[in-house]
């Protein structure tokens, strides 16, 4: 008697599926936690975030997902949402930071639906991994760097400002943003994006930089900039 297709086959074809990709999303984000996040940014207590968030994830959409409620899509969004909040009123995070915390919620969702295509879930998984190796990789954009100043002299000049600190880093400046300038100190604060240029000069400049300013150095107690001198 042929029983492929009977209700006993159809729930054991259904847990296997399950299964795999439960250990689908257990395997891709311990790569991306492991092997990409944690040797890169070396921050213990994200590494926590990121597995927490992932299994629970996995957990809910599993439950509810099985449950016959017609969560779906619907769900997933709910998800994003509510942790979207969480994480905007817990500790201020980095963009690449936030990109991994998203990455792991995915692959979590991923993981806990109901799907009878489980190669597309895992494709997708391996997606979100390969996207944030090659997004997050250090030779990616690496001569580009960003900096908060504090300049040892008041410029509101936005030219005069842009030269100063093209002279003082040796760099190119893309983007100067003033945040404060103070007349009575005369000093002024800028958020500076620019991108090392390799060669003599900016070598000559980076070692007059490193022997006559400081940026963004927390002192012992405390996490202020020192000041910059010209």
């Amino acid at each position: 008697m042929n029983t492929a297709g009977s209700p006993h086959n159809r729930w054991k074809d259904y847990h296997m599926a399950q299964l795999a990709l439960f250990l689908s999303d257990i395997a891709a984000v311990s790569l991306l936690v492991f092997g990409l996040y944690f040797p890169r940014h070396r921050r213990k207590d994200l590494v926590v975030a990121y597995l927490g968030v992932n299994v629970g994830v996995l957990a809910v959409a599993s439950a509810l997902s099985s449950g016959k409620t017609g969560a779906g899509i619907g769900l997933g969004m709910a998800l994003f949402g509510v942790l979207s909040i969480i994480r905007l009123r817990s500790t201020e995070l980095d963009q690449h930071e936030v990109a991994y915390y998203f990455s792991a919620l995915a692959l979590g969702l991923l993981g806990g639906m109901q799907t009878t295509e489980v190669w597309r879930s895992a494709v997708l998984m391996g997606l979100i991994v390969a996207v944030l190796f090659v997004g997050d990789h250090p030779r990616m954009m690496r001569s580009h760097r960003r900096q908060v100043m504090v300049l040892d002299t008041a410029l509101p000049d936005h030219t005069a400002l842009v030269a100063h600190l093209e002279q003082t880093l040796g760099a190119r400046v893309h983007s100067a943003v003033v945040q404060r300038v103070d007349l009575v100190n005369d000093t002024t604060v800028v958020d500076v994006r620019y991108r090392c240029s390799p060669g003599p000069h900016a070598k000559n400049a980076q070692h007059a930089q490193n022997g006559a300013a400081h940026t963004e150095t927390a002192a012992p107690g405390g996490t202020a900039p020192v000041a910059v001198r010209p």
